[in-house]
C-alpha cells in the first residue's frame, strides 16, 4: 500500500475504512507498535482500550476504572507518537492522520455513543 501525504485532501476515507493505528509510547524506537482494524471506529475504540489497559496496570487492585476524556487526551499527548493510516478506497492509498485528528474523532465517537 502507498501512503498519501497530500495535505488538505481527505478523499473518501470513511469510518468503515481499514485503519492501521501506529503507536510509539516512549522515545525509544523499539517501543513502536501497530494494530490494524477493519474500521476507523474500531481503531478509535482501540485507542480507548489501550488507555484502559494502561489504567489497569497502574491500578491493579481496582475493580472498575473510570476516566474522563481530558485524561484520555492527556495520555495520547504524552505518547511519543501516535498516528493512523486510513484506507481511501477511491485513491487506493492510506491517508495519514495525526494525534489531534485522532482526538477529534474520539471526541465525536464518544459524544455519539453517549447520545444513544
Amino acid at each position: 500500500a502507498v501512503v498519501s501525504t497530500q495535505s488538505g485532501h481527505y478523499g473518501r476515507a470513511s469510518s468503515n475504512s481499514h485503519t492501521i493505528l501506529l503507536v510509539q509510547p516512549s522515545h525509544k524506537p523499539t517501543s513502536r507498535t501497530y494494530c490494524d482494524f477493519e474500521t476507523l471506529t474500531e481503531a478509535l475504540e482501540g485507542v480507548c482500550k489501550i488507555y484502559e489497559e494502561h489504567l489497569k496496570e497502574l491500578n491493579p487492585s481496582s475493580l472498575s476504572i473510570t476516566y474522563d476524556i481530558s485524561q484520555l487526551f492527556d495520555f495520547i499527548d504524552d505518547l511519543s507518537d501516535m498516528a493512523c493510516l486510513i484506507f481511501n478506497r477511491d485513491q487506493r492509498t492510506y491517508e495519514p492522520k495525526d494525534k489531534e485528528w485522532i482526538k477529534e474523532k474520539i471526541y465525536a465517537l464518544l459524544r455519539k455513543q453517549a447520545g444513544k
